[in-house]
């Protein structure tokens, strides 16, 4: 991958009791962010300590690729779904490779 790629990491804690659920939910995002133009890597993660913790490792072509992905149809609807599911809003980080 090469340098001018963005990486992420955003991470969803569900509430106590709606893990199952929301994994459910966040689950829909995989097939159709996959297909979207400059997604490199597309992986959702669950914590195996803490079953509501959960994290997704993206890579993206480019900052242009991320934020179409940010305006996505099917993002803005998982998140409406997820209200009242989570604790708080996603914790998403944006990183650049630099070694």
């Amino acid at each position: 991958m090469n340098q001018g790629s963005v990486r992420v990491v955003a991470k969803i804690e569900a509430l106590p009791g709606k893990a199952k659920v929301v994994r459910e939910i966040l689950g829909k995002l995989i097939d159709p962010t996959r297909k979207e133009d400059g997604c490199l890597t597309y992986e959702l993660w669950q914590n195996r300590a803490n079953e509501i913790d959960f994290t997704f490792v993206e890579v993206w072509s480019s900052e242009a690729a991320l934020d179409a992905h940010a305006a996505s149809q099917h993002l803005k609807a998982v998140a409406a779904e997820l209200q009242g599911l989570v604790t708080g809003p996603t914790d998403v980080r944006r990183y650049d490779l630099i070694y």
